[in-house]
This record gives structure tokens, C-alpha cells and sequence, in this order.
């Protein structure tokens, strides 16, 4: 299994970024994937997943301004992140598990700040 992460960066608050997580190595389509994201010397936080069949889910703190979404034709999962906040900054990582494996993305810095 391999996770490759892209996008993320530094941006002003109330921007918009998109990262994406581009996989390997498992039936990306049947798969369920996940956004977390980590603050040093912070808990990791779930931030958001998405399932095979499409259904999404989010942590109350991104609820109407993240957008998780797959694309099965490339093997490829977004998140998209608008409306950026200072609080938003972290580093984020995108995450495959199932019951013989746990991986994840090498992860990608997002960092707000005006």
C-alpha cells in the first residue's frame, strides 16, 4: 500500500486549498479513506472519511467548508478546504485501513496565517 499526498501550502485566512492522497496497492474503489490532521504536540484529529458508495463525513469543526471526495478512475482521494481558518493549520494525513493494514500518507503541511 502507498499513500501519495500533494497540494497544501501556506495561505491567508479564508482562502482555499485542495490536498489530494493518490493510492496504491489496494482496490482504492471499495475502499474506505480518511483526512486526519495534527498539530505538534497535539492529538491527531479525525477530520473527515469517505466510503465506497460515496457517503462522506466530517468533523463538526469543517462541516460546510471541507470537501471530501474520491476519484476511482485515478485512484485518488481530495480535500477540498475552503474558508480557511488559523485553526484549520496542521499537518493533515490521509489514511487507508483495513483489517490487515493501517497506512498512511507521508503527510502535508497547511499552514494560515495572514
Amino acid at each position: 500500500v502507498q499513500l501519495v499526498q500533494s497540494g497544501g501550502g501556506l495561505v491567508q485566512p479564508g482562502s482555499s486549498l485542495r490536498l489530494s492522497c493518490a493510492a496504491s496497492g489496494f482496490t482504492f474503489s471499495s475502499s474506505a479513506m480518511t483526512w486526519a490532521r495534527q498539530v505538534p504536540g497535539k492529538r491527531l484529529e479525525w477530520v473527515s472519511s469517505i466510503y465506497s458508495d460515496g457517503s462522506t463525513y466530517y468533523t463538526d469543526s469543517v462541516k460546510g467548508r471541507f470537501t471530501i471526495s474520491r476519484g476511482n478512475a485515478e485512484n485518488t482521494m481530495y480535500l477540498q478546504m475552503n474558508s480557511l481558518k488559523p485553526e484549520d493549520a496542521a499537518v493533515y494525513y490521509c489514511n487507508f485501513r483495513s483489517p490487515r493494514d493501517n497506512s498512511w500518507g507521508q503527510g502535508t503541511q497547511v499552514t494560515v496565517s495572514s
